[in-house]
Formats: structure tokens, sequence, C-alpha cells
């Protein structure tokens, strides 16, 4: 079979055993677009079992396009807590604000894909999946699955644009939604990265390759190392917090923190040269926190002071959050979570 037949080959094959072994996803109960949108840009850069807990606990929280317009940002980060790549919240209100404005949903992946943050894969899912659409959605789940088939050898990056437009002519004319989740599933549960399951991968009599020898492994970008003293100001009825700038975590809690890894001699200088008087200090520990393209090597002091933080122009950025507000109102990001144990 040449291309063009191998890939119309695979509806009749993988849907029946997408029938028989699909996995029970809280986001496969219902096709509402909304519901089917937040799940894929939950499962951007999230497993599975991390998500699938928090995409209810979401949805409960914010149930359709209207509330999640409508919330506020400071609740919007909480919920998104734990899931990382904040970014992805925020384009999601965006775009929803967007979807109220126009009167609904957009229907083609070409259209979905105008919206803040969906991109061509997640506009595929959403086309296909809610609107039975013959948009594939093509993840590195499907590049493996479709690479492997077809004996590809070059880069991700180039047959992922190469299988957006080869694999649209193969969708069945029924079950459009069922075939792009079977090509993820396939990917996910059998065509894994390392030892595949060949033997139960209902496709290996097509399948050029029968092995993890492809697709061709990407280059790991090299990542920028960055070395941070963090303070962490108490007075043992809650903490100080500021907001990030520009860049990672725009927008986000932090604990205060400057460039460079202080001693504790030059931490305590630092506090006193920026105005603090009255405080006691302590190391509270150290930690790295990895990012897709930068590096944090983190140095955090604990800092008592009933001093008022505010009035001192170093630190007027900053604002007090008693514990109950702290835990239960405020999203702190991962990299500056583990302080709190401090």
């Amino acid at each position: 079979m040449d291309r063009k037949e191998t890939l119309g080959s695979l509806p009749p094959r993988i849907l029946p055993w997408y029938d028989e072994n699909k996995r029970s996803l809280p986001w496969r109960i219902d096709r509402d677009p909304y519901r089917v949108w937040v799940s894929e840009i939950m499962l951007q850069q999230t497993r599975v079992e991390a998500a699938k807990d928090h995409y209810v606990h979401f949805l409960r929280e914010l149930p359709d396009v209207r509330a999640l317009a409508e919330c506020p940002e400071e609740k919007l980060m909480k919920l998104w807590e734990g899931l990382g790549y904040y970014s992805r919240a925020k384009n999601m209100r965006k775009a929803a604000r967007e979807i109220l404005a126009r009167g609904g949903f957009p229907e083609r992946a070409e259209d979905l894909e105008k919206l803040s943050g969906i991109g061509k894969y997640t506009a595929g899912a959403i086309a296909s999946i809610a609107f039975e659409q013959p948009s594939p959605a093509v993840d590195g789940n499907v590049v493996r699955v479709l690479a492997r088939i077809l004996g590809d050898a070059e880069a991700q990056d180039v047959l992922r644009k190469r299988y957006f437009a080869e694999l649209a002519p193969a969708y069945p004319e029924k079950r459009r939604g069922d075939f792009t989740q079977s090509l993820m599933e396939l990917g996910a549960t059998v065509c894994l990265p390392a030892s595949p399951k060949c033997l139960l991968c209902p496709v290996r009599d097509v399948c050029a390759t029968q092995s993890d020898a492809l697709p061709a492994k990407r280059e790991k970008p090299e990542r920028k190392e960055t070395q941070m003293t963090v303070f962490v100001f108490e007075n043992g009825r809650g903490i100080w917090l500021g907001k990030r700038g520009s860049g990672v975590l725009s927008g986000m809690a932090e604990f205060y923190n400057t460039e460079g890894r202080l001693t504790e001699a030059e931490a305590e200088a630092y506090l006193q040269n920026a105005g603090l008087a009255s405080f006691s200090l302590r190391r509270a520990g150290a930690h790295k926190h990895v990012f897709t393209h930068l590096v944090w090597h983190m140095t955090a002091y604990a800092v008592r002071t009933e001093e008022d933080l505010s009035a001192l122009p170093a630190f007027s950025s900053l604002r007090f959050y008693d514990k109950k507000q702290a835990e239960e109102k405020i999203s702190l990001p991962s990299a500056f979570r583990w302080c709190m144990k401090y």
C-alpha cells in the first residue's frame, strides 16, 4: 500500500480497538466544546493522572464559557494551581471572552485557531471531537504512531506539518472525534516512546517499523542556569508576597527575590541596605526548579519581621496575606511553593 492507502486503512483497524481498550477519562463523558477545550489545554505539559482531578474541580467551579470569562484572575490562578504553565489559564479566559463576543464556539479548526491560546493541534481536537469535523489533531503521540507506521525518519516538526495535511483525507464519514482520540490513545498506551507494545497493536500488520527506532529523537535545548536568593518574609501571622513582572511566571505570586546566591551575611547586609531595621534571618534551604528552557538554583532565607514592608521603597510592591488568605486564595507557583514549609 502507498501512504494514502495506509492512512485510509487506519480507521477500520483502530476504532474497534479503541472501543474495547479506551481508558475511562472524565473528559470523554461529554463532547461539549467547552469541556473538550478545557481538557485539551490542561493536558498540554500535564500528565493525564494529574489533570483528571483538576479537570473535575475546574468544571465544578467554572462550568461554562461565561463563568470562565467572568472569573477573577486570582480565583482562576488558584483553580489552575498545580498544573503549571499558568499562561494557559490566562489565555483560556481571554479566549472565553472572545467566544462570547462572537456569539458562540466556532466549529471549524481554522476559526478556532484565531482564538487566544488555541494552536493547530487544539483546534483540530475541538473541531473533530466536539463538532465531528475531519480535522486532525497531531500531537507528539500521533506523530510517533504515524512515523512508525509510515517509516518516516524526518524531524518531528517536519512530520507534524506533513501529517496535518496527509491525515485529513483519511478521516471516516462517521466517528471522526473517536478517530482523533483513538490515534492519541494508541500513542499513549501502546505505541510508547520506549518499549512499544507492538504485539498488542491493532495496526502492526501495516506498520513499517514495529519498534521504537522512530521518530527521530529531538535534541534537547540547552537551559539557561540562574542563581536566585529568595526572602520569605513572615511575622507568625502571615507572609508577604509580590507579583512577578514580565517573563517566566508573569503575573503570578512570588516571594521577594534577587539574582545571585547570597551567603547569610550577604543576605543580612542586603536587607539592612534596603532599609529593614528589625528582623531575624535564618537559612531555610535550597532548591533547583527546572523549566523547559531555564533552571533556577534557589537559596531561601526565612525572615521574621514586624515591620510594614510596603512602607519601604525596596519592598513597596509586596502585600501582606494572613495564613488563611495565603492558603485559600493565593496560587503560589511550585517554583516558590517549596519555601512555604520553612
